[in-house]
């Protein structure tokens, strides 16, 4: 690409310039949100904070500095996330590493948080089960740990046990874990859903810490942003997402509603009497999964909680 060797090796590009140019380059090649885009790969390129960017618009590039930024470029308008090249996310507030090991975390899934806190009167200062123990918190298929740390942080006596089928992925949550300062309250197990709990075969070797023992595997509150993708439906997603997100992560079934009856029936058995479900939903599962929730299979108090667009985005009830 001759123009793309121009502006990289010029010595005279400034801040302007280069903004300039990388949204222009994006823009071309389709790609969303191009400004903001070439935004946060300069400021990663660069070190440097929004404020300064603009503060300081004339400023020359170090010719290192603009062609990693130029690469960055390049990367992203081949398709891959600007959280993946960047190596993080915003979510509750809180800064997550991510990488191609783990779902970046979406602002929608902030709606389980809202739902969780709400049903535990957590806004109201309360962090403590019925009888008075502190919560236990199981958050399955955490990925990157954001739904386990965010509520580590706002229950500051609660004890999390976060599950991940992958153990790649639960890599990335421990160092998450770590960097917020909740590492002593959150506890990672490598096994297919709750299977290191209810003892159906799926646990896997444990490197992060111990499972409960049986006697005590029981939760105030499961929470989970389960995959809920369809496999038929893959074509259709961005290719941001179909081509560099973790397959595991996303699909649950051909038609993306499969893994919610055995989520729900292993956490049925788990949750305590009164213990809350809260499950993100996917597109079109909202009446799929409400019927897994019926008072005849021991569940009451349902609720679905819309997200700002108006889709059904979470699913709560509780144990009868």
């Amino acid at each position: 690409m001759p123009e793309a060797r121009s502006i990289t090796t010029q010595r005279t590009a400034d801040v302007r310039t280069a903004l300039r140019e990388g949204i222009a380059r994006l823009r071309g090649a389709n790609v969303p949100s191009d400004t903001l885009a070439a935004e946060l790969l300069l400021m990663h390129a660069l070190g440097r904070d929004r404020t300064w960017l603009y503060s300081y618009p004339e400023t020359l590039l170090e010719p290192t500095a603009a062609e990693s930024y130029f690469a960055l470029i390049a990367r992203r308008a081949a398709g891959e996330p600007t959280q993946y090249l960047t190596g993080k996310q915003e979510f509750w507030g809180l800064e997550f590493e991510v990488n191609p090991a783990v779902l970046i975390p979406r602002p929608e899934t902030e709606h389980v948080i809202e739902v969780a806190l709400e049903r535990l009167g957590a806004r109201r200062g309360g962090s403590e089960s019925r009888d008075g123990a502190p919560l236990r918190i199981a958050d399955v298929g955490t990925g990157s740990g954001c739904i386990a740390v965010a509520l580590a942080r706002e229950l500051p006596h609660a004890e999390i046990f976060a599950t991940d089928i992958s153990a790649a992925a639960l890599e990335v949550a421990v160092r998450n874990a770590a960097r917020h300062g909740v590492s002593d309250r959150v506890h990672f197990i490598n096994c297919d859903l709750l299977g290191g709990f209810v003892g159906s075969g799926h646990g896997m070797p444990c490197p992060y810490g111990e499972k409960p023992g049986d006697g005590e595997a029981r939760f105030d509150l499961i929470v989970s942003n389960p995959p809920y993708v369809a496999r038929d439906d893959a074509g259709q997603l961005q290719r941001e997402v179909r081509e560099h997100e973790p397959v595991e992560a996303l699909f649950g079934g051909p038609t993306g509603v499969e893994i919610y009856a055995r989520l729900i029936e292993e956490a049925g058995s788990l949750l305590r009497r009164g213990g809350i479900l809260v499950l993100e939903l996917g597109y079109n599962s909202a009446a799929h999964v409400e019927v897994l929730l019926k008072p005849e299979l021991g569940w009451t108090n349902v609720k679905i909680t819309n997200d700002l667009a108006g889709i059904p985005r979470v699913i709560a009830a509780e144990r009868a």
